[in-house]
């Protein structure tokens, strides 16, 4: 019997790539946000704030990037009718908004990425800039 596994992780070039390409994105759209991306248990590996967006976007972004990682999906997967209990119910941890995306390699999840201050569509094609990067599967 086996008690360990090997498990899949990000780098720390990985998440820079990612980060690069999610700033390049935003800067393309002229849409200034907030990045982070988290490991598959929700710990923070990168957090950027780029000049000009929200403050508390960046609070959002974090939400967004655990919610995906928590649920190995995308943020806004969360059902409708469910958004504000579990919103209520975490103390703001998980959210239902628009911007969070699993990080999967090969079909492992190994973290997510949250982005939020622009508009929900604009935060998830920033995202999907940023999984592109490193070859991530697209949700």
């Amino acid at each position: 019997m086996s008690f360990t596994q090997d498990s899949a992780r990000l780098t720390d070039a990985g998440v820079l790539a990612m980060q690069s390409a999610a700033i390049e994105a935003a800067s393309g759209m002229e849409q200034p946000q907030c990045i982070v991306i988290v490991d598959a248990s929700g710990v923070v590996l990168s957090s950027f704030r780029m000049v000009g967006s929200r403050f508390l976007s960046l609070k959002s972004a974090l939400a967004k990037a655990r919610t995906a990682a928590s649920i190995n999906g995308p943020s806004a997967s969360i059902p409708e009718h469910a958004r504000l209990l579990i919103a209520g119910a975490t103390q703001g941890e998980v959210t239902g908004l628009k911007g969070g995306l699993p990080i999967r390699i090969k079909g492992v999840l190994v973290g997510a990425i949250g982005v939020g201050s622009g508009s929900g569509e604009q935060d998830e094609v920033v995202a999907q800039a940023a999984l592109a990067a490193i070859g991530a599967e697209a949700v």
